[in-house]
C-alpha cells in the first residue's frame, strides 16, 4: 500500500512554438513481429515521467477539469500515436497504420526517442507556460528541444504524429487557439450571490437554474466567474458511443417536487454531522484551485498502478493513453448534461428553502439564507451546473478502464491527510492523521463521488448518475482503444494537416504559407 503526503491547479494559454510539418517520413510496410531486443537507459517510467510535467504544468496554471482533461488526452495520445509507428500491428489516431515502421527500426531506443518528441510537441502547445520545463527535461533525456527533422528518424516521426494530432484538434470545437473561450454566447439565468452574505431571493428568478457566485480569492480578490467552459459539449470526443452519453439518466429533480426537498434536507443532514474521516475525504478529492484537479488526481491513481504492476513501456503507453482518453470523453459527456440541465446548485437551494430557518451546519448554528458547503471560502462551489458531478463521472469511467486493462478491481492505494492540515478549517482539523484506503477502484470512485455530497457540492442524484454515466463514458472508450491496439481502424482524415510546408516559426493554428 502507497501512502501520500497531499496537496494542488492550472494560465490558459497558446504557445507559440516552431512546429516542423515533417512531410518528408515514409511510411513502412507492416511486418508481424516484435520490436528488436535492446536496453533503452531512458526507457524506464518515461510515461510516467511526462505524465507528472503534466500535473505539474496543470498546477501551476489555471485551466479548468474540462480544459486539463482534453490537454492530458492529447499529450498521451501524441505520445501513443508516435509509439503506434513502431508496434506491429497497432494503429495510430490520425495516420493509422501509415506511419509504421520497419522491423529493424523498432528499437527501444527509436520508441523512446519518438514519444519522447511527440510528447514535448504536444506538451509545449498545451500547457505553453511550463516550455521551460519540458525543454529541460527533453536535454535530460539526450534530446535537443529544437531538433526540427525532416526524415523518417524518430524525432521526425514523434514530431510529425504529434503535429499531425494538434492541427486537427485545433478545429475540434474546444476553442484553444482562443483561450477555450465561450462559443455558444451562454448566459446565467439568475444574478450573482454574494457568497458570504444572505441570499436575496430576487437574485434567483429560475430556481431550478444555476447562479453565478461572488466570493474573495486566496489573495483577497473579490471575483465571480463565469460558467467553465460551457461549449464543451460541442467538442469532438475520442469515441463515439452509438447513441448520446446519458440518455436514461432521469436528470435532477426539480423545484417544488418532495424528491427536491427530501435531496437538500439528506444533504444539510449529512453536512451537519460530518466525522473527521469525512471531512477529509471532501478535503482530499476537492481537487480546486491550483492542483491537477479530478482529471489529473486519477491520473496520479494510473502512475501508482504503473508502478505497482512494474510496467513496461508499451503498457504505459496502452494505458495513460486509455485513462487519459476516457477522462477526455467523461468531460464532454458531464459537461454535455450540465449544459442541458444547468441545474442549481445546493448553496442556491438551500439557501432558497430556509432562508429565515435556524439550521444545523457544519460550523454551527446559523441562518440558512447562510448556509455553507464544507468548502473553502475562496472556492465555495466550482463554477458550472450541479448535475451530474464531474467528480462522479471522471472517477468511474477511469476506474472503469483502469478495472478492464488490469483485469481485476484491486487497486491498493491509501493516502494520508495530515493532522492540522485542514484548507476548510485552517489550524483546527483534523486532530491526527486520516488513513485514506482505496482497496478496489470502484471504491476509490464511490469515495471521491461521496466527497461532493460530503463536500455539501452535489445532490445525491448528481453523484450517482455521475457514477453511472461515467462508468458508461469508460466502456466506449475501452472498446475504441481496442480498435487501435489491434491495427482495426482506417486511416483518419487528416484534418488541418498540410504535408511539406515550410519549418516557419509561427504560433500553431495560423496559416503556413510556402512549401517545399
Amino acid at each position: 500500500m502507497k501512502s501520500e503526503n497531499h496537496r494542488a491547479r492550472g494560465t490558459a494559454g497558446r504557445v507559440s512554438r516552431r512546429l516542423f510539418l515533417a512531410g518528408a517520413a515514409a511510411a513502412g510496410t507492416a511486418i508481424a513481429g516484435t520490436r528488436t531486443a535492446e536496453a533503452a537507459p531512458n526507457s524506464a517510467g518515461l510515461v510516467r515521467k511526462w505524465n507528472d510535467l503534466l500535473l505539474e504544468a496543470a498546477r501551476r496554471g489555471t485551466l479548468g477539469p474540462p480544459v486539463l482533461a482534453r490537454a492530458f488526452a492529447l499529450v498521451h495520445t501524441a505520445i501513443y500515436d508516435a509509439w503506434a509507428a513502431y508496434d506491429a500491428v497497432a494503429h495510430g489516431t490520425r495516420y493509422g497504420g501509415e506511419l509504421r515502421r520497419p522491423i529493424a527500426e523498432r528499437t527501444e531506443s527509436h520508441v523512446v526517442a519518438a514519444i519522447s518528441y511527440a510528447a514535448h510537441t504536444a506538451a509545449v502547445d498545451l500547457f505553453g507556460w511550463h516550455a521551460p520545463r519540458f525543454d529541460a527535461f527533453l536535454r535530460e533525456l539526450g534530446y535537443d528541444p529544437e531538433h526540427h527533422p525532416a526524415d523518417s528518424s524518430p524525432a521526425g516521426i514523434g514530431r510529425r504524429a504529434a503535429v499531425a494530432l494538434l492541427e486537427y484538434r485545433h478545429g475540434d470545437g474546444s476553442n484553444q487557439l482562443n483561450d477555450y473561450a465561450d462559443t455558444t454566447g451562454y448566459r446565467p439565468a439568475n444574478a450573482p450571490m454574494v457568497a458570504a452574505k444572505e441570499i436575496d431571493p430576487d437574485s434567483v428568478i429560475d430556481r431550478n437554474r444555476w447562479q453565478p457566485l461572488t466570493y474573495p480569492d486566496r489573495a483577497g480578490r473579490l471575483k465571480t466567474p463565469p460558467w467553465a467552459a460551457p461549449h464543451w459539449f460541442q467538442v469532438e470526443p475520442f469515441a463515439k458511443p452509438p447513441v448520446g452519453y446519458g440518455r436514461e439518466l432521469p436528470g435532477p429533480a426539480r423545484w417544488g417536487t418532495a424528491e427536491f426537498t427530501r435531496q437538500c434536507q439528506e444533504l444539510m443532514d449529512l453536512t451537519a454531522r460530518l466525522t473527521p474521516r469525512q471531512k477529509a475525504i471532501a478535503e482530499y478529492y476537492a481537487d480546486g484551485p491550483m492542483t491537477e484537479a479530478p482529471p489529473g488526481h486519477w491520473l496520479k491513481f494510473t502512475q501508482f498502478v504503473s508502478r505497482r504492476d512494474r510496467n513496461s513501456l508499451d503498457q504505459d503507453v496502452k494505458l495513460f493513453f486509455l485513462t487519459a482518453n476516457a477522462l477526455f470523453d467523461a468531460s464532454i459527456a458531464c459537461w454535455g448534461l450540465k449544459r442541458e440541465y444547468d441545474s442549481v446548485r445546493p448553496i442556491t437551494a438551500i439557501r432558497l428553502m430556509c432562508r429565515g430557518l435556524k439550521v444545523k451546519t457544519w460550523n454551527g448554528v446559523i441562518d440558512g439564507g447562510q448556509w455553507l458547503p464544507y468548502q473553502p471560502t475562496w472556492f465555495p462551489t466550482p463554477p458550472f451546473g450541479e448535475y451530474p458531478s464531474g467528480h462522479s463521472t471522471f472517477s468511474s469511467a477511469a476506474a472503469e478502464v483502469l478495472q478492464r486493462f488490469t483485469g481485476s478491481d484491486r487497486f491498493g492505494y491509501s493516502s494520508t491527510f495530515l493532522a492540522g492540515k485542514s484548507l476548510v478549517e485552517p489550524g483546527i482539523g483534523p486532530d491526527t492523521d486520516v488513513v485514506l484506503g482505496c482497496p478496489t477502484f470502484s471504491e476509490a470512485a464511490a469515495q471521491c463521488g461521496l466527497s461532493r455530497r460530503y463536500g455539501g457540492i452535489h445532490f445525491r442524484a448528481g453523484d450517482l448518475d455521475g457514477r453511472r454515466l461515467g462508468r458508461e463514458v469508460g466502456a466506449v472508450v475501452w472498446e475504441k482503444a481496442q480498435q487501435y491496439f489491434n491495427g482495426q481502424t482506417t486511416p483518419a482524415e487528416r484534418k488541418g494537416l498540410f504535408d511539406g510546408l515550410l519549418d516557419l516559426d509561427l504560433p500553431l493554428g495560423l496559416t503556413l504559407r510556402g512549401t517545399l
